[in-house]
């Protein structure tokens, strides 16, 4: 028991964001040298196949020195959407079904070239 506690990470701020059928949890918490790192947590209501409901929850972590790339990257992603389909809920969800599969991405691709022409590693977001 003693050790499942050392290797839990204190939560030291936390802030939920319900969002139409889906709620988000930014939750920051402390690393092993006592500095901070954020997760970010979606989860969304669903019913089994036995009729109970359940929670699916899809976390992502998220350290400090990435802040400023994944701020800039979200931003411009928003940006492009809410500048080309607006910000009016989705109505019509019949080409992403429920359980849709996604393609299977390879993280070795997401290397791109920076200013000095040196591949660049994004898979730390």
């Amino acid at each position: 028991m003693e050790d499942y506690k050392r290797n839990e990470r204190e939560e030291v701020f936390s802030k939920a964001v319900k969002a139409g059928k889906r709620t988000y949890f930014f939750d920051v918490k402390t690393t092993r040298s006592d500095d901070y790192f954020l997760t970010i947590t979606e989860s969304k209501k669903k019913i089994g196949d036995d009729g109970n409901p359940f929670y699916a929850k899809h976390k992502i972590f998220l350290y400090k020195e990435d802040f400023e790339k994944f701020q800039e990257g979200l931003s411009e992603v928003v940006k492009f959407v809410v500048d080309n389909r607006g910000t009016e809920p989705i109505r019509n969800t019949n080409h992403t079904p429920e359980g849709s599969q996604f393609t299977d991405v390879s993280f070795d691709d997401l290397g791109s070239e920076n200013n000095t022409g040196e591949k660049e590693d994004k898979t730390s977001l």
